[in-house]
């Protein structure tokens, strides 16, 4: 067996790597798991806990809880009453502008103009007897009855100061003081009071005085003459 000689080099000198003993392994990984525990105790003792909180609290909580509710639910049923009444609102503001004719079918007989010496204030659509009339225009029923020259008659006035006179009816369909809308019945044709055959006699008055309804019509998009209308147009 051969000698080692102290003379002779050492074959490895380079530093060694203690390695660590398996204790001190052990000691990190549980003085790890003790302060994550503290941590979670900290974060738990730091959290209210539901049984600790006094029961007048809890009251307040559920009261502040009820009212946010019943004011969201007053909010959202305003909102929807608004939305509603702007629809409606519009709803109503576009019915106020409509114009329509008087009849859907007829003669455009008589224009407004001198006749036989007198101004005729109106124009004559001729229509079988019994044949109804609509409102031209939305407004309130001011006249529904005899009305000398024009036997049963109709007036009408709008919003905008306006009046319609519809003359010689055989019937009448609204009573003084209703609401009606442009294209809501107001009676049948006729041949009643200074009339010489079964026709409706139309007139449009502006601050109390006859106008032409023909031009007054086309300037609201309705042509009595050509029997057309915006509705249709």
């Amino acid at each position: 067996m051969r000698q080692r000689l102290s003379s002779e080099p050492d074959r490895y000198r380079g530093r060694r790597r203690v390695p660590t003993p398996p204790r001190s392994r052990y000691a990190a990984v549980v003085t790890t798991a003790f302060v994550g525990a503290g941590v979670v105790a900290l974060g738990a003792g730091a959290m209210p806990d539901a049984k600790s909180v006094s029961p007048s609290v809890l009251d307040e909580l559920k009261a502040a809880s009820t009212v946010s509710q019943d004011v969201a639910a007053r909010v959202d049923s305003a909102d929807r009453t608004s939305r509603d009444s702007d629809r409606a609102g519009g709803q109503e503001s576009a019915e106020t502008e409509v114009w329509l004719l008087p009849l859907d079918d007829y003669d455009f007989n008589t224009p407004y103009g001198m006749r036989w010496g007198k101004l005729h204030t109106g124009v004559d659509l001729v229509a079988p007897e019994g044949t109804p009339y609509v409102a031209i225009h939305a407004g309130t029923v001011t006249k529904a009855g005899w009305f000398g020259g024009y036997g049963y008659a109709v007036i009408v006035q709008h919003a905008d100061g306006t009046e319609a006179i519809y003359g010689h009816s055989s019937a009448l369909s609204v009573k003084e003081g209703q609401q009606v809308k442009a294209g809501d019945q107001l009676g049948l044709v006729g041949n009643t009071g200074h009339s010489y055959g079964s026709h409706l006699h139309l007139e449009v008055h502006v601050k109390g005085e006859p106008l032409d309804p023909v031009p007054f019509l086309k300037e609201r998009n309705v042509d009595i003459k050509l029997q057309i209308e915006a509705v249709y147009g």
